[in-house]
């Protein structure tokens, strides 16, 4: 299968039109588009750009809103509960982070649950602009159901990541994990692709291994650590969903089959101020002082280099940023339908 090579300003320039299209006003879409293709500068191509189908049919289908609207539902100097009137979720994400960081500012640290929203891509986008800030981000979301509490095969608790970040004297220390050992996105993007799965990432809807897509994304993906995975899951549910005021487990709408149902998806958000701890500069030398002991750390057989936590998905989106973003041919004519079903002029071409 052939891929295409795309410069991201370009990539992203294309799908804030495609969202224009659809009632998206210009600067949310550049948000919306902005996360997508982040996404694939990074690597994670089951968040990026391939996800423009679903969302843009969620978007005619009316199922999700195109005008961002947000509600503060409750108000207290260090948390919020946000209402997202099921608004796209980067929308809510970039809002709510911000007034996270601002609250922070003043208080030291802020709590923000947010409830009627939507996919918000990857976790790692909203923690990031604490880190940037000076502030440790931490920011968590659910997802419909497609982790298996332990003991059952049966879907309750999705794959709901969390992230973490904190800042440094360069790019941030960056953890952003689902708690199973692959997205059910990853899952889904090689159903699209045509491509097997490893055995270990997911199971059938009967409890069985497999390494047919289709037979994994109507089943279950394998939790990290088996019941810790799971627990870690349920926490992420109890947190996003419970917490705030959203759906959770079974009770969340499907993006990618239900389009008259909005979802409910909840969020969950962080920023501390690291300047009421300790004195930022010093935090940043200690946390260089880490990074230059685990990069001096023995090496295994066949180990090249030790990394931190997002080193490696930073170095891509430097390289994709200079070189270009490769899109595998099925999403790039995918990407050539919604210009023309929207009626906007296909400009991407191959660097």
């Amino acid at each position: 299968m052939s891929t295409h090579v795309i410069n991201w300003e370009a990539l992203r320039a294309y799908c804030q039109k495609i969202f224009c299209a659809l009632g998206v006003p210009e600067e949310e879409a550049l948000v919306v588009a902005d996360c997508l293709v982040d996404a694939d500068l990074c690597g994670v191509e089951s968040h990026g750009v391939s996800r423009m189908t679903v969302y843009t049919k969620r978007l005619e289908t009316k199922v999700v809103s195109a005008v961002f609207k947000v509600i503060t539902e409750r108000d207290n100097p260090a948390g919020l509960t946000l209402n997202g009137c099921n608004s796209m979720g980067m929308l809510v994400g970039k809002y709510a982070m911000e007034k996270c960081i601002h609250r922070a500012k003043t208080n030291g640290i802020c709590f923000i649950a947010a409830n009627n929203s939507n996919h918000y891509g990857m976790a790692s986008y909203y923690v990031s602009m604490a880190a940037a800030q000076g502030m440790f981000g931490l920011s968590a979301t659910n997802a419909p159901p497609n982790i298996a509490p332990w003991g059952s095969y049966k879907a309750y608790v999705g794959t709901n990541p969390l992230a973490l970040a904190a800042p440094t004297h360069g790019e941030p220390v960056l953890l952003d994990m689902a708690p199973s050992v692959v997205a059910m996105g990853k899952v889904i993007l090689a159903a699209k692709l045509g491509k097997p799965i490893p055995e270990g990432w997911a199971l059938t809807k009967e409890g069985k291994p497999t390494t047919d897509p289709n037979l994994g994304k109507q089943g279950t993906v394998v939790p990290i650590g088996g019941p810790k995975g799971y627990g870690l899951s349920l926490f992420m549910d109890i947190l996003c969903g419970i917490l705030s005021g959203a759906q959770f487990g079974p009770y969340l709408g499907n993006m990618w089959n239900d389009f008259v149902n909005p979802q409910n998806v909840g969020h969950f958000f962080c920023a501390i101020d690291i300047s009421r701890f300790t004195d930022l500069e010093i935090f940043k030398k200690r946390i260089g002082q880490m990074i230059t002991d685990i990069k001096a750390l023995p090496k295994n057989e066949g180990i090249s280099e030790l990394f931190l936590p997002g080193e490696i998905e930073q170095r891509r989106r430097l390289e994709r940023k200079a070189q270009g973003i490769p899109v595998e041919e099925v999403v790039f004519e995918e990407l050539r339908g919604l210009g023309q079903k929207y009626g906007v002029e296909f400009t991407l071409e191959a660097k």
